[in-house]
């Protein structure tokens, strides 16, 4: 009985030893789609919907990161969908991945995300993917100022880019531009009464009467300009509804351009 035992207990040790740990695995990021060429995913958080998408020939080593906020009277899913965001974040041609939050549909409603901080970090953990670690820009139409200025202590904004969508907090703004590095484009049309004496404290600036239907119909001082002012000839809502401004604002950026696809050749005739 007792070699029986003795036995068996080798054998168990003998087995155990052979056997292999484990290694758990990463998860895997979840499903998505193909949208205006590009990968798209809607992930569900505490906070409301984050429509992530990230372009063709994304290039996770040289890319950056744009967080568009929508303005009033939307929600993300539609501002995303209507608004043909996914095909503007495209003709931008940026190596960057376009995180689009949920934000106030109406003045009663208070910001989702009070800490942009905490968005990239439920996006890494919901994407299951890094993020990109290179320039960052911050976008919002309209409204979307009140979430914003929540985000203007987070150090590594290189661009903000505010789209008809000073009309508030502009002291919060002010000392933004003072205190970072970063760089400011504000385009104004229906928000002209808050904009322009915000400017008029910059005697540094760069003031531009349109909006170039191209980033190369910038003057070399409005590329370079820390503080860029253009007065729109669109409209509140054509602004981002057209899909014309988007494009050339996220170009103005420091983000990277995608690499451009060669074109292929045809074959030799080897006859």
């Amino acid at each position: 009985m007792r070699a029986s035992l003795v036995a068996a207990l080798a054998l168990a040790l003998s087995t155990g030893a052979a056997a292999k740990p484990r290694v758990p695995t990463a998860p895997k990021p979840p499903p998505h789609d193909v949208l205006a060429g590009g990968w798209h995913w809607r992930l569900a958080t505490p906070n409301g919907p984050v429509h992530v998408w990230r372009p063709a020939g994304y290039d996770a080593r040289t890319a950056g990161a744009v967080v568009y906020v929508h303005g009033l009277y939307t929600h993300v899913d539609e501002a995303m969908r209507e608004h043909k965001l996914a095909e503007q974040f495209a003709a931008s041609r940026r190596n960057a991945l376009f995180i689009v939050p949920e934000a106030p549909a109406s003045g009663d409603e208070a910001p989702f995300w009070k800490s942009l901080k905490a968005l990239f970090e439920t996006t890494r953990d919901k994407l299951h993917l890094p993020l990109p670690r290179g320039s960052l820009a911050v976008v919002g139409h309209s409204g979307a100022y009140r979430t914003i200025v929540n985000w203007l202590d987070y150090p590594a904004i290189n661009d903000l880019v505010l789209v008809d969508a000073l009309y508030g907090n502009e002291d919060d703004y002010a000392k933004w531009l003072q205190t970072h590095a970063g760089r400011m484009t504000l385009v104004a049309r229906g928000t002209t009464k808050w904009t322009e004496p915000f400017v008029r404290r910059f005697p540094r600036r760069a003031v531009r009467n349109d909006i170039p239907a191209s980033v190369e119909g910038f003057s070399k001082r409005e590329r370079a300009a820390r503080l860029l002012y253009l007065r729109s000839q669109y409209g509140h809502m054509e602004l981002i509804t057209e899909g014309k401004v988007l494009p050339v604002l996220l170009r103005r950026t420091a983000l990277r351009p995608l690499r451009e696809t060669p074109t292929p050749r045809p074959p030799r005739n080897t006859r």
